[in-house]
């Protein structure tokens, strides 16, 4: 890794048993698939946030988190970019699908003397909370998969750590 070059962890978030709660898995598999990733970036398929991750913001200049969202009242497959602090204890719109906010993981490891600037990116979701449980997304949401994806990818290019795409191999 070049010396100077920050360290960039996108934790994905979400259960892929659970439709458009999978969304953040799905954007992981995406960029695992599509691109080659730069040594100083480190992509994470979590499931749901949690304190466990504690350790790893440490190791950290910066973390971006994709997650569903849901109570924006835009459409689902809304693609939304903010920071931890707007969506920091709220309920509603801009609110992570998820009990743990990046916010949260943030102000524990501040706690322990651990910095990292945050980055939330997000898709408004159509149904995070099928009756069984159910892998795949709904339909809005799968069109609009390819745009957070790029979203993300273009997030770490303006973090000074583009994405290459994978060459695309011919059967």
């Amino acid at each position: 890794m070049k010396e100077g070059c920050r360290r960039i962890g996108v934790f994905c978030v979400g259960n892929k048993l659970m439709l458009d709660d999978g969304l953040g898995t799905a954007v992981y598999e995406e960029l695992v698939e599509r691109y080659e990733i730069p040594e100083n970036v480190e992509l994470f398929d979590l499931g749901c946030l949690s304190l466990d991750m504690i350790e790893r913001v440490r190791e950290f200049d910066v973390i971006i988190t994709v997650d569903a969202v849901d109570g924006t009242d835009a459409e689902p497959g809304t693609v939304f970019r903010f920071e931890p602090d707007a969506m920091a204890r709220r309920t509603g719109a801009t609110a992570s699908l998820h009990d743990l906010k990046l916010v949260d993981l943030f102000d524990a490891a501040a706690l322990l003397g651990y910095e990292a600037q945050g980055l939330c990116l997000g898709m408004q979701v159509e149904n995070p909370s099928p009756v069984v449980a159910t892998i795949g997304l709904t339909p809005k949401v799968a069109a609009a998969l390819p745009l957070l994806v790029e979203t993300t990818a273009g997030e770490l290019a303006r973090l000074g750590s583009p994405l290459s795409r994978r060459a695309v191999s011919e059967d």
